[in-house]
């Protein structure tokens, strides 16, 4: 590394920093696309909750600090004459890129989550008639209903010995056959 013989302290280290995590990052990245690494991301797919104390201390997020630590220091080495300020936006801007990789790694495991309809998920909701239900299981309407942010059109019955009219709330109370069983709300 010849380039770097003339320059200050603080700019090699910067380029010592650089050049190495820079490599390891791009053979990381390519690892990962090619399937070779375990995509090791130590986010909860199940709550997408984030463990800070365990969680930021890994080598990936240690990488991409390096990387946004070290690029920055050297794109800005000449603009901010001030150096210690330069190491503090170069910190910030390290910590901005673990940010960021949570972030995506987040939205990335929102896709992988299991957002199926199941018909128990309905138990104890608030739902609307859609049809007029029959009174006491003379026969069924229609309700509208929001389950994991999805709205769906199910049969329903009610038990009461009047009709629901359509757009009344209702609440589901019981599932019979694959059909809910409503009450007025």
């Amino acid at each position: 590394m010849n380039f770097l013989e003339n320059y200050e302290p603080l700019l090699k280290a910067f380029w010592y920093i650089a050049l190495p995590v820079s490599l390891f990052f791009g053979l990381q990245t390519i690892m990962t696309f090619i399937g070779l690494s375990d995509g090791e991301t130590d986010m909860d797919s199940d709550t997408g909750d984030v463990d800070l104390p365990f969680e930021i201390f890994t080598l990936r997020n240690l990488i991409n600090f390096l990387l946004g630590f070290s690029w920055t220091g050297i794109s800005f080495y000449n603009s901010i004459e001030n150096k210690t300020i330069l190491i503090i936006v170069s910190v910030l801007v390290g910590l901005l890129f673990v940010a960021i990789f949570f972030f995506l790694i987040k939205q990335i495991l929102k896709l992988s989550e299991n957002n199926s309809f199941k018909l128990e998920n309905t138990l104890g909701k608030t739902a609307q008639v859609y049809l007029t239900i029959p009174e006491s299981k003379s026969g069924k309407g229609k309700v509208l209903i929001s389950v994991n942010g999805a709205i769906h059109e199910l049969d329903a019955m009610t038990l009461s010995t009047e009709k629901i009219p359509s757009s009344t709330a209702v609440k589901v109370v019981a599932i019979e056959n694959n059909l809910l069983i409503v009450e007025k709300n």
